[in-house]
């Protein structure tokens, strides 16, 4: 009976590992500069690759080698047809030494590995080049020995190190190398690879299967590749997202997409539903807030910028559904989610319960989605402050918790009529521009007499403007600019007035009694500005009686003036009521 021969596997990782820089993915910035550097002869004698696992690292390293010592080069483009492209290739090229600082971190095996043979010429190659992976684990000794060697090697020997963990190299050895921060890499990269990858082995990956794998990986291209070696040994040669999902515990795009929609919407009934039929199926919940959190993470984006990322390959069909989703909130909004979703990570990890904490975290995000915002109900007012009914407009339509059976049910107040959106904008907005003939003195004259009105209809809805404006005055009118200049000594109400929305609601005013678009400039006066509208006893000094203090309420014997003079050591400087 013939002998049945067996062919060795080799795995997806090794099989499709880089042999070029071309090949290397997503890690351009990289890739260019060491092709730059030998191309030009610029070759530094050491260099550091930094980066989390499975981004190309170590591979980096090799095509380093094979490029200096190519026989076609050095060579930014290496053949990889050669001997010595061959035996670096496959890890059998004497002057090219490898290995693993983790299993050989004491300093007498890097000086039997490195030191005693660094010496020695080349038996092959144009350099002998050192590559040590996860240098980070040598010990202090190790790292000493180096020291002299690293920064004056023989002209024939480089060194390359790689690393997770740069925060543990000695700053001796850092400032001696070139270093290099590999990024993750993104996960539209990582499919276009896993496609590539399926295609040749001939194997078919159903809907979102390779998405599913890319989401996995977390921006490491080898455990992409790895677990699509592993489902194909457990699927055979067709994969689908749900074969990927049950094998490493995902979650699928789509349920996200439905969790979110319903958190946004303060649909709290679906997302404790959902909850309870992942636990019920044995989805890890603290993997999932991690995969809810980017999924926010993106619609923040989305919010922002109309789209993930620089890179326009995105999948339009989900873009289209994050902008969707981003209409329903707005990026505060989605911030305080997003807060709330970090918030919970480091608890889930310690919970004896994490389906209750992640509910409960889920409840409040829902209600933060959903909940009237003081910016909201001040717009509102500085809208149509004379109608309290339009406050209500701002609360989202989403269902709210429901009350206690304890709570009386309010009474329904009658229904108010519907405000027109031309109602709402501004006379020039809402119809056909009127042409107005700007004059400056009138103007003034008729904005400083307003003047006090302007300031207690602002500060009714937002106090912070009347403290502002209290010590300002209106002091020149323009065709489009109201010059407001402030009281030297209290020019800090300036800062006050400078916040963007109220400085809206304060235009807004000027632009109705104006009846043009006017810009706003604020200035510090030399003097006090007189003040508009005042009273003649509130803008003039007050005559000092004997005692040197002005006259009126004494406010040295009130007792909470007297607790913050003794509490601060102080004394009173001036009385302005």
């Amino acid at each position: 009976m013939a002998e049945k021969t067996n062919k060795t596997h080799e795995v997806l990782a090794r099989k499709y590992r880089p042999q070029t820089f071309d090949d290397v993915v997503a890690q351009q910035h990289v890739t260019q500069t060491l092709k730059n550097a030998i191309k030009s002869g610029r070759i530094a004698q050491a260099y550091l690759f930094v980066g989390p696992r499975g981004v190309g690292k170590t591979t980096l390293a090799r095509i380093y080698a094979k490029a200096l010592n190519c026989e076609k080069g050095p060579t930014p483009e290496p053949c990889d047809q050669c001997d010595i492209c061959r035996s670096i290739s496959e890890g059998r090229c004497l002057d090219v030494m490898e290995f693993d600082a983790a299993s050989n971190t004491q300093v007498d095996r890097v000086r039997e590995i490195i030191l005693d043979h660094i010496g020695f010429a080349p038996a092959q190659t144009r350099y002998k080049v050192f590559i040590i992976d996860e240098v980070h684990m040598l010990s202090a000794s190790s790292f000493n020995a180096l020291l002299k060697t690293l920064e004056e090697p023989p002209p024939h020997v480089r060194f390359v190190f790689a690393t997770t963990e740069p925060q543990k190299i000695p700053a001796t050895i850092l400032s001696r190398c070139q270093r290099f921060d590999l990024h993750r890499i993104p996960t539209n990269e990582i499919v276009k690879q896993l496609d590539f990858i399926a295609k040749k082995e001939k194997i078919k990956l159903e809907g979102d299967a390779s998405l599913a794998i890319a989401r996995g990986a977390e921006g490491g291209l080898r455990d992409a590749e790895s677990a699509l070696d592993q489902l194909i040994a457990f699927c055979g040669d067709t994969i689908t997202e749900a074969d990927v999902l049950s094998v490493f515990g995902l979650v699928a795009w789509r349920s996200l997409q439905e969790m979110a929609t319903a958190l946004l919407k303060g649909d709290v009934a679906t997302l404790l539903q959902r909850i309870a039929e992942m636990d019920e199926t044995g989805k890890d919940l603290q993997r999932l807030s991690v995969e809810f959190l980017e999924y926010f993470r993106d619609l923040l984006v989305v919010a922002y910028t109309g789209k993930l990322g620089n890179d326009t390959s995105d999948d339009e069909a989900r873009l289209n559904v994050l902008r969707e989703q981003a209409q329903l909130a707005n990026a505060e909004r989605l911030a305080r989610v997003a807060d709330i979703l970090v918030e919970v990570q480091g608890q889930l990890r310690y919970a004896l319960s994490r389906r209750t904490l992640l509910e409960v975290a889920l409840v409040r995000a829902a209600r933060t989605a959903t909940a009237v915002m003081l910016d909201d109900v001040l717009t509102a007012l500085a809208e149509a402050p004379d109608e309290p009914s339009s406050v209500a407009s701002v609360a989202p339509s989403a269902p709210a918790l429901p009350r206690t059976p304890a709570a009386a049910p309010a009474p329904t107040p009658a229904p108010v009529p519907p405000t027109t959106a031309a109602a709402k904008l501004p006379a020039r907005q809402a119809a056909k521009p009127v042409e107005v003939v700007a004059d400056p003195s009138a103007d003034l004259a008729k904005l400083q007499a307003a003047w006090v009105e302007i300031i207690e209809k602002l500060g009714s809805v937002n106090p912070v403007i009347r403290t502002a404006l209290k010590d300002a005055a209106p002091i020149a009118v323009s065709e489009d600019q109201v010059r407001i200049a402030f009281d030297p000594e209290f020019a800090d109400g300036r800062e006050k007035l400078s916040i963007p929305r109220n400085m809206r609601m304060l235009q807004k005013e000027l632009d109705h009694l104006l009846r043009r678009p006017v810009m706003i400039g604020l200035e510090v006066a030399a003097a006090r500005p007189v003040i508009p509208g005042a009273s003649e006893e509130a803008t003039s000094e007050k005559k000092p009686d004997k005692t040197g203090k002005p006259s009126g309420k004494d406010w040295g014997k009130d007792p909470a003036v007297r607790r913050a003079m003794e509490a601060f050591n102080g004394d009173i400087a001036d009385i302005r009521e």
